[in-house]
């Protein structure tokens, strides 16, 4: 069976850093009104699977089309099965990739475990060399965590890790508007800590967002983002980076506020997205859910991923091409050359 899916995983969990941006929304603004338009996230939840649906899944990945698994939040290393989760997952024979806020990695004994249960990259979300400007847009719901605790849980993994050839570690940062030199200084921050990968993304927020006029890129700002992105792909200093494409799409994403085309999307073939209640998308961009049919809109609760994914087509054009759509690249095309597994397909 051809293994080239990737699943994208969301779980819900408390996440001990607020940010202001976050695609779950806010727990305050949820509490005042509930979304409930469709695919839309939120932190507040009645419906989400239970660990024995979900254990469930997994247990049906071996043998499956699914190559790699990437675990989102909130926060996964917070969600109460998570190790758990993760070993199923690898001993199904795929690929695990964890995306975390960097702050569990601290706590005794986590980083050692992700090493001993062989995961193969962590990607750690860090804005800003800045502290204070860091925590300000990913400030902590406790307010005893921030920037300082994200270097110390990077730091922890490396250690753990050793001279040992896994997890690989990344940087993931969200670029802004007021400050696109953060692409080119936040790489030379993780060189300098040792990571492996670096990965910026444009920030997607929409239009009615109350950060939209603040922190959203408008068609001005491609020149100074497309020059920070050419000088980080001219240095790199020492880290992989999504490859030139994908820096184009960052681009693209940005020089107009409609939406756009996609030729040979993967999304559908290659990238399918889970939510915490179990419903199963082609791909997190809110558009293409939004524009789903409904023979599409599916779930894998009490599903085999060995069955789930018959039929898929190939990779087709798509006509939803949003910011959404510039983060998905890394995770499917990139993150084989990311994880030192292979060359970028």
């Amino acid at each position: 069976m051809r293994r080239d899916i990737t699943l994208l995983w969301g779980l819900r969990s408390r996440c001990a850093v607020a940010c202001l941006y976050c695609y779950f929304g806010t727990v305050e603004e949820h509490k005042v009104s509930p979304p409930d338009q469709l695919g839309i996230l939120s932190h507040i939840s009645r419906n989400d699977l239970s660990r024995e649906e979900i254990t469930a899944f997994a247990r049906t990945l071996e043998g499956s089309p699914v190559e790699r698994v990437v675990i989102a939040g909130g926060e996964p290393l917070d969600w109460p099965a998570a190790l758990d989760l993760i070993e199923i997952i690898k001993n199904a024979g795929c690929e695990v990739v964890i995306a975390t806020n960097g702050i569990p990695l601290t706590r005794p004994g986590i980083a050692e475990r992700l090493v001993e249960l062989r995961v193969d990259g962590v990607s750690v979300s860090l804005d800003s060399v800045d502290p204070a400007s860091n925590d300000r847009l990913r400030p902590s719901r406790s307010g005893k965590f921030g920037h300082a605790d994200v270097v110390a849980g990077i730091q922890a993994l490396l250690r753990a890790r050793g001279t040992g050839p896994a997890p690989r570690v990344g940087i993931y940062s969200v670029v802004m508007r007021p400050a696109p030199q953060e692409i080119t200084q936040v790489a030379r921050l993780g060189a300098e800590l040792g990571v492996d990968y670096f990965v910026p993304q444009p920030i997607s927020l929409a239009p009615d967002h109350k950060l939209f006029a603040e922190l959203a890129h408008t068609p001005e700002d491609t020149v100074t983002v497309a020059q920070e992105l050419a000088q980080l792909q001219a240095d790199p200093a020492g880290l992989e980076v999504p490859s030139p494409g994908s820096m184009l799409r960052f681009v693209s994403a940005i020089s107009t506020q409609a939406g756009g085309r996609v030729q040979e999307c993967f999304g559908g073939a290659q990238l399918f997205f889970v939510q915490p209640d179990g419903s199963l998308w082609d791909c997190p961009s809110d558009r293409r859910i939004a524009a789903t049919p409904a023979e599409r809109r599916r779930t894998i609760a009490g599903a085999d991923a060995r069955t789930l994914f018959d039929g898929r087509p190939p990779c087709t054009d798509c006509s939803h091409f949003s910011r959404d759509c510039v983060n998905m690249w890394p995770l499917v095309l990139d993150m084989p050359r990311l994880l030192n597994k292979e060359s970028s397909r």
